[in-house]
Parts: C-alpha cells; structure tokens; sequence
C-alpha cells in the first residue's frame, strides 16, 4: 500500500512512515499535484479536505478523508481502514523525514554523529541512507508508545461499536 498526504498531513505522514508506509509528502504540492500523483504511482490520497476528497474519488481515485482531531485518533482511522498494524518495527520502519527504508548502523560507525550522551546511553542506531538522519529508541520512545497504545485502544472501541 502507498499513499500520498496533503499538506495538512504532515505529522500523519512521519507516522505511517514510522510504521513502514510508504507515504509521499510535502506540503507544497497543489491539489491538482497530488491527484495526478496519487493517479500515476497509484497512491492512496490522504486529505482532511473534503473537496479534494471528492474530486479524487469523482476521478476513480482511491482517497481517504481523515476526520480524527488527534494523531493518535487519525493512525486509529487508518489501521481499521487500510488493516496497518500498530506497532513500529524497526526493520521495516521509513525515515519519518524523506520515507527511505532505515537501516540498523553500528554504534561505533557513528561516534561524530550523535551526542555524547546519546552515544554513551544507547547501543541500537538506525541510519536513513538517503538524508542520513540517525535514529534511536530514547526517551521519546514513551510517548511514540502512548500515542501507539491510545490509537490501538480507539480502533478497538470503534470495532466494538458496530
């Protein structure tokens, strides 16, 4: 599955990247952009505007309006949706910056690129190939699980519902 955001989807994107997604973004793509995009690569178009909404799915377009408030309320949409799990793994997570496959790097390869402490405290690294952004599981990890644990319980309570 591949998918294409709308400039309003900027933290969505960086989400669904984490969780392995293919996700196209920026926000300066036009409307008119993002349908012949979503056409030609044959993504998923992401919208919380309801008038590119339709006019992508007038076109045959496979589009998704997103309608939750919170992130955690948007992944919960789209996991129930587009069946996403969930969970971040690290082997098939994206760069949440520029959506190329991360890849785990040796600690010791990147002693110039990490704080000191961070260097000190952490032992798995991964490393965008394409931007070269450098990730770990630190203390922003607690929140990553929050939000994870908030979106599983929503999609639970909304199967439940029906």
């Amino acid at each position: 599955m591949k998918f294409i955001a709308d400039g309003m989807l900027g933290k969505l994107a960086r989400w669904l990247r984490m969780l392995g997604q293919d996700v196209k973004y920026s926000n300066h793509f036009e409307d008119d952009e993002l349908v012949a995009i979503a056409k030609k690569e044959r993504r998923v178009l992401l919208t919380r505007d309801m008038e590119l909404y339709q006019r992508a799915i007038a076109k045959g377009l496979d589009a998704f309006y997103v309608e939750g408030q919170t992130e955690a309320a948007r992944l919960s949409e789209l996991a129930k949706r587009f069946d996403i799990p969930l969970e971040i793994n690290m082997a098939r997570s994206r760069c949440p910056k520029c959506n190329a496959k991360i890849q785990p790097v040796p600690k010791e390869s990147l002693v110039d690129k990490v704080e000191k402490n961070t260097f000190v405290h952490y032992d798995e690294f991964w490393e965008c190939p394409n931007c070269g952004s450098v990730y770990w599981q630190g203390a922003h990890w607690s929140r990553i699980r929050a939000t994870l644990e908030e979106a599983r319980k929503l999609k639970e309570s909304s199967i439940l519902a029906k």
